[in-house]
């Protein structure tokens, strides 16, 4: 027994480490942040110019820039009303040419300047971005807007509360605090941003299991399962060849009669699309 017992004590100490050097300075602890893969964030809008983006106006062909409506001056996308005597119902909207479904999104806007004469009411300082958007070819001539979820943009006027980063639902529906939603325009809890200032919006997108809206990082609304909206006659011929879920579409920025900037327009993939 005294043979076998010395045997594995010599045998334990033969494979234990070596005892620590205390004159030898000890490996640093591993850095956390060279564990985390990086994230990708690729820009959509490059600063220079349209490239990749497309227009679609009412009562225009897709790709016509109704009155130089859109341009890109000092590296910053521009919607102007400069040449418009009035602004006669023509809402744009502005595409990106792929589609995407898991995704974050990343927008730096400000609204500027006066909004264009004959410009409606509700449309003052209002502006936005559509995501999972029908594709814009699919659009009728004279639709003033596609079928999609807005999150949409509103600056202050200076006075009253008016949130931003809100939900609207042109020909679509979704769940929301567990029931289905059909109002058309939900507000978030942001708070109101006065003036021309820069406010950076964000939104996460995974197709049709959540939608989540974040100013300036923070969370304000979100929301599960968009949907086509069976009683919208652009919807419902859609659902035709789509189904009712939304899974994925366009994204697309808004022109709706009163003067926006861009200067940041990207995305951070978060699957295989």
């Amino acid at each position: 027994m005294t043979n076998t017992l010395t045997f594995t004590l010599a045998t334990l100490l033969a494979f234990a480490p070596p005892a620590a050097n205390p004159d030898q300075p000890a490996d640093p602890p591993a850095d956390p942040s060279a564990e985390q893969p990086r994230e990708e964030w690729i820009p959509l809008f490059n600063g220079k110019n349209l490239d990749g983006w497309k227009p679609k106006f009412t009562g225009c062909e897709l790709g016509q820039n109704y009155l130089d409506t859109v341009r890109v001056e000092d590296g910053v996308m521009k919607i102007g009303y400069e040449n418009y005597d009035n602004f006669a119902g023509r809402f744009g909207h502005i595409f990106y040419q792929t589609p995407f479904s898991d995704y974050r999104l990343r927008i730096e806007y400000r609204f500027v300047g006066e909004q264009c004469a004959g410009g409606p009411g509700w449309a003052f300082r209002n502006s936005g971005v559509m995501i999972h958007s029908q594709d814009p070819a699919s659009m009728r001539k004279d639709q003033d807007f596609p079928v999609s979820i807005e999150v949409q943009f509103l600056g202050g006027d200076g006075t009253n509360e008016r949130h931003t980063a809100n939900l609207c639902t042109p020909g679509t529906n979704v769940v929301y605090k567990d029931q289905l939603h059909k109002q058309h325009c939900t507000d978030s809890t942001s708070k109101t941003y006065h003036g021309d200032q820069w406010v950076t919006v964000e939104v996460e997108v995974h197709n049709h299991e959540l939608v989540r809206h974040l100013i300036d990082g923070k969370p304000v609304l979100e929301y599960t399962m968009p949907q086509l909206d069976p009683a919208d006659a652009d919807a419902k011929k859609l659902m035709d060849t789509h189904g009712l879920l939304l899974d994925d579409g366009y994204i697309a920025l808004q022109a709706e009669s009163h003067p926006i900037e861009f200067r940041k327009v990207e995305i951070l993939v978060l699957s295989n699309q």
